[in-house]
């Protein structure tokens, strides 16, 4: 090989590697978003009073409600994405806009359904005591402390 096609191809290599960097990080950051995407609210906040066994078991039925609700979060997402396109065009179409705003509530009221729905039934197996911890889970506000003193 000659020291001109090493050198290009050494270029090439790194330009590929950072390419590569870049995607996986890019990758990792749009998991991250799309996850928040349908988080539980105060409902997954609720489950913070549990006991440590019964809190895992909710955090798993939520996320397995989550995964169930993804076709709702495709529906919410696009409907987001058509309602600020709309507010990027030059002339506003506010009937337009109303209709995407109105698709994107459904999908989160949908979302909130399906999620209180199965916390629901999670705490229909719970025993009295925990029933009333996720309770006041339930009525405590996520900026104050929890009763063990935790944020």
């Amino acid at each position: 090989m000659s020291p001109r096609t090493l050198k290009i191809a050494c270029a090439l290599s790194v330009l590929l590697n950072i390419f590569l960097i870049a995607a996986v990080v890019g990758g990792a950051a749009w998991l991250r978003a799309s996850h928040q995407t349908a988080s539980a609210g105060s409902i997954r906040l609720a489950g913070a009073e549990l006991p440590s066994p019964q809190r895992r078991a909710f955090r798993m039925a939520l996320r397995e409600a989550r995964r169930a609700m993804h076709p709702v979060v495709v529906v919410r997402m696009q409907a987001r994405r058509d309602a600020a396109a709309l507010l990027r065009a030059p002339v506003l179409d506010q009937a337009a806009l109303s209709i995407a705003l109105a698709r994107a509530r459904a999908a989160d009221m949908a979302m909130r359904e399906g999620l209180e729905a199965r916390a629901v039934s999670f705490a229909a197996t719970l025993p009295p005591a925990d029933r009333a911890r996720l309770a006041d889970g339930l009525l405590r506000r996520p900026d104050t402390e929890r009763a063990d003193g935790k944020r």
